[in-house]
């Protein structure tokens, strides 16, 4: 029974438990005698119980009441729905109290006050101390947690030291068992703050370290295809682009030009906004590796994108006699060139979702793997792909901004280039917060922008149906029925979400690229891979609820003809703070710089908006604790070359990794 309850907090075996950290504490510790109590004190009191009964209110509903009494006085307590306590809690017993001292009529009352019965020489863990809150989930209490913690904090082999002695010395941080105990049963709160940051210094250490070591393995120990550069055929290549590169892309030419020359296999992750020119700068490496007789894959998390990619790759190399396939679910066209007995394919360019990663698909000569939206793709996963070769070069890409401190410690084994600069003639998307009082007019805008430009419109709401708890909440369903029916009747509206079948949310995506529909009502499905170049407006219900650089992606999806763009953050929150942080959307446009901001103002918990399978969530570290991330790092530089030394270290990094196989 509470194993799958456990599961929910993210416990399944009993370090879990040690690493489920309190996110508060209840200052319990002032210890005071019933006679001396003052309104509004939180306090503990230690007293006998006088007597303890239910009564019924006048609304039929069972109150607690009980009275204990010290030799300073007596006091009344009073619980409200927990008629079991007076089975668990009897005359005589010794009891300690913790709670808020109320007034009730003329007395003084602990209005349902933690309580525990005190027996021998046991020392209190719900009472008076500072108290644990956890995280918590049906049927599992912060009461409940705080015994089983405490019972394993009690076993000193749990709570063994991996870190040398003279390590910890050098950078002030607590012994383990210390930083274990005093995190969940603090004796100052300085000591809490002190133990919590120990455990996220070690959190983001192991980070650090394997990505050393899988740095370290990626150089060492795989030899890859080094392939010869011929200028000329590359400069060829490039000037017969209908557009002159940027500096950044030229700067990212000359980084995975120099790592697919050399013996080491490249592993690089480029990272860029939409629109700033990744797939361009991929086909170039593609362009290399064909001249050098080698295939290449390009692998993308969805089979809108693929298909996106398939064709700008087709009109890029076509040109110059390469063949480019598409492979996805839907489309296996692929497979059926193969010949019966040799199922290895030859293509020279293969664009495909997760399709690629299926046994069945072998390769006759792979040397390059571009991965795009790598984030939304396993360790293992890109494994697979990568073995699927003898070793080829990794380019992998994401338009998720990414603060440059995330990225040192997500990606601290990739070497990392970034497209910081959009291409000569592509304009910045105007973009405005819309206020609740401005919504009809803005909506008179949208309609004029669809009737006198013919443009097209994205409205993007945060969920598919509407949720109870979140009320407010413009739902898709409903707020396309609402705009189909009372706003916009006399246009055409389409429909896009997740839920959607493949070839379905294909058919409609279709439809908008023909101009079948004037606004595409849509969840955030959008977010990666759709290019609508009428598309000029996008419109952004409840911007409140989505990080920046979220918000910063979706606006992406526009932008990308000549047109001037627009997008319109459509907000009820009154709250100032909030407002502030979407009004930066009107000034900044480039990915990382709000990817910064949103963590320097929200912390790390938004920063992807929607969990991805390749990003490692931490625990108890943040990402926007920079100073510690930078202590870390040193940290890890530090103890890395005597890993050999520290078995126990190397224990604990082996464990961390055995699901990460991949040195990328």
């Amino acid at each position: 029974m509470y194993a799958s309850r456990l599961e929910k907090l993210g416990i399944v075996n009993l370090e879990d438990f040690l690493y489920h950290v309190p996110f508060r504490y209840e200052n319990f510790a002032l210890v005071s005698k019933i006679g001396h109590l003052q309104l509004g004190e939180a306090v503990t009191i230690e007293g006998t119980v006088l007597s303890i009964k239910n009564e019924f209110t006048r609304r039929f509903k069972k109150i607690q009441k009980a009275t204990v009494v010290d030799e300073t006085g007596s006091i009344d307590l009073i619980w409200f729905n927990q008629p079991y306590l007076t089975k668990y809690i009897q005359i005589n017993d010794q009891l300690s109290l913790s709670g808020t001292v109320k007034k009730f009529g003329s007395q003084k009352i602990l209005e349902s006050p933690e309580y525990e019965i005190l027996q021998g020489e046991n020392p209190p863990i719900h009472t008076g101390r500072i108290v644990p809150i956890y995280p918590e989930t049906r049927g599992i209490s912060s009461k409940w947690l705080r015994r089983q913690t405490y019972k394993l904090l009690q076993d000193e082999s749990q709570l063994a030291e991996f870190l040398p002695p003279e390590f910890l010395a050098k950078h002030g941080l607590l012994q383990l068992s210390t930083a274990l105990k005093e995190v969940h049963f603090p004796t100052t709160f300085e000591y809490a703050r002190r133990a919590r940051e120990r455990l996220a210094f070690d959190e983001l250490l192991i980070l650090q370290l394997a990505a050393i070591y899988r740095r370290s393995l990626w150089s060492t120990q795989l030899i890859g295809n080094p392939f010869r550069i011929n200028a000329e055929k590359n400069e060829a290549f490039i000037s017969s682009l209908p557009f002159a590169l940027t500096t950044a892309q030229l700067r990212a030419v000359e980084d995975i030009t120099k790592d697919i020359s050399a013996k080491k296999p490249m592993n690089r992750l480029l990272q860029g906004d939409v629109g700033s020119g990744k797939t361009v700068v991929s086909a170039i490496a593609i362009y290399i590796a064909h001249l050098n007789g080698f295939q290449s894959v390009m692998l993308a998390p969805t089979d809108i994108l693929a298909q996106q990619h398939f064709a700008s790759l087709s009109n890029l190399l076509q040109p110059f006699g390469i063949t480019v396939d598409l492979l996805t679910g839907s489309n296996k066209q692929a497979i059926k060139k193969t010949n019966k007995n040799d199922k290895r394919l030859r293509t020279p360019v293969l664009v495909g979702t997760h399709a690629l990663l299926s046994e069945k698909i072998q390769f006759e000569n792979l040397g390059l793997v571009v991965i795009d939206e790598q984030q939304r793709f396993g360790v293992e996963q890109r494994s697979i792909i990568r073995e699927k070769g003898n070793n080829p070069h990794v380019l992998t890409m994401t338009a998720t901004p990414i603060p440059r401190t995330v990225a040192l410690t997500l990606y601290g084994d990739l070497d990392l280039t970034y497209l910081d600069e959009m291409p000569k003639g592509r304009r910045t998307i105007k973009t405005w917060l819309v206020p609740q009082d401005k919504r009809d007019a803005a909506y008179d805008w949208i309609r004029k922008e669809i009737t006198s430009l013919k443009s097209q419109v994205f409205i993007i709401c945060p969920f598919i149906e509407e949720s109870e708890t979140m009320v407010t909440i413009k739902a898709a369903t409903k707020e396309f029925e609402h705009l189909k029916t009372n706003i916009f009747p006399d246009l055409k509206l389409g429909m896009l979400h997740g839920k959607l079948k493949a070839k379905e949310k294909e058919a409609v995506l279709q439809g908008f690229k023909e101009k079948k529909f004037d606004i595409l009502v849509a969840t955030p499905v959008v977010e990666v891979g759709i290019d609508i170049p009428n598309a000029t407006v996008i419109v952004i219900e409840a911007a409140e609820r989505f990080g920046l650089a979220q918000l910063h992606q979706l606006r992406g999806r526009v932008g990308r003809g000549e047109k001037q763009s627009y997008c319109l953050l459509f907000t009820e929150t009154k709250n100032e703070q909030t407002t502030k942080r979407l009004k930066s959307m009107e000034t900044m446009h480039v990915g990382a710089e709000l990817a910064e901001l949103d963590l320097q103002l929200r912390g790390p918990g938004e920063l992807y908006g929607t969990l991805q399978s390749g990003v490692k969530q931490l625990k108890i570290a943040s990402f926007s604790d920079v100073q510690l991330i930078e202590k870390a790092r040193k940290g890890a530089e530090e103890l890395f070359p005597k890993l050999s030394d520290e078995p126990r270290l190397k224990e604990r990094l082996a464990e961390t990794m055995k699901n990460a196989i991949s040195p990328d």
